[in-house]
């Protein structure tokens, strides 16, 4: 039985997620993915053009002249987020944390994947696996996700990214579409990567926030890594180190996208507090165009 309350949060990320669903669902979601094979629909008489390896020898010696197999594709998806819960997803600079804009993020896929029919399954990591739901399909199960992504207290403070790919190719044996969610401050092997995506379809979504990239001038600041809990101190009133800030996160940059591409993994930078929908709208396009 879920608390009124957190029934209540559940029903407002869904809410606000809704449009978004619609959106995707409406344009490129259906097109971007595909299934998991080819089933056989029926048989139909041959005509001129259609591919000979497609005669169905025994129908054709039954009925006297040439018949050819119909195939359609199995529209019907497994999809899995893998989403980082480790301490570092605490943070963020506006209203929301990376946690709390992941679990929308989250939901708008969830949800999407529901609508289209597809199931979908939850990986929480840090540097232990939280928490794994198999695939399944319905809203009742799509709400028991998002509740997961709201509510799961992680145990783990760390990232073990190796441990949660490793886990995701032991445990999904039918190819299936794997997002995997996180702000990467750890980095990503790259080899990891390419062996995951060669037996599935995988979409890095690097979530990250503003205040990573850019550190504004607001004098002496006192900083925390929340994963490990080092505290240092940095002066942020001076350009050097402003410089030096936005230098490190251009270089981190680099190479996550490299490692992507490397990969072969289509991947999305996303920032923290700004509406994803335009930016996956925009990768299923390129998707849906190439497949």
């Amino acid at each position: 039985m879920i608390p009124r309350d957190l029934l209540e949060r559940i029903r407002r990320i869904e809410i606000r997620t809704r449009r978004r669903v619609l959106t995707l669902f409406a344009g490129e979601y259906h097109s971007a993915f595909r299934g998991q094979g080819m089933d056989f629909a029926e048989v139909r008489e041959y005509v001129p053009g259609d591919e000979v390896r497609a005669l169905d020898w025994n129908v054709s010696a039954r009925m006297g002249s040439p018949y050819v197999k119909v195939f359609q594709e199995e529209r019907e998806l497994n999809m899995v987020l893998a989403v980082d819960v480790s301490a570092s997803g605490l943070f963020g600079s506006g209203s929301k944390s990376k946690r709390e804009w992941m679990t929308e993020l989250g939901a708008v896929l969830a949800f999407s994947a529901m609508r289209n029919g597809d199931k979908a399954g939850l990986l929480l990591f840090s540097d232990r696996i939280e928490r794994h739901v198999p695939a399944a399909k319905g809203s009742r199960h799509g709400l028991r996700l998002v509740r997961d992504l709201l509510v799961h207290q992680a145990q783990g403070r760390g990232t073990d990214m190796e441990l949660a790919l490793r886990h995701l190719q032991r445990t999904q044996k039918k190819r299936a579409v794997l997002f995997l969610v996180s702000d990467f401050l750890g980095g990503v092997d790259a080899a990891m990567l390419r062996s995951l995506n060669r037996r599935h379809d995988l979409v890095a979504l690097w979530v990250r926030d503003p205040l990573e990239e850019h550190l504004p001038p607001l004098g002496l600041m006192r900083l925390q890594d929340l994963e490990s809990g080092t505290l240092r101190w940095v002066d942020s009133s001076r350009p050097a180190v402003r410089a030096h800030w936005a230098d490190t996160f251009a270089r981190r940059r680099q190479h996550l996208e490299k490692a992507f591409r490397a990969a072969g993994v289509d991947h999305l930078a996303l920032v923290a507090g700004e509406d994803p929908g335009p930016h996956l709208e925009q990768l299923f396009l390129r998707r849906s165009r190439r497949t």
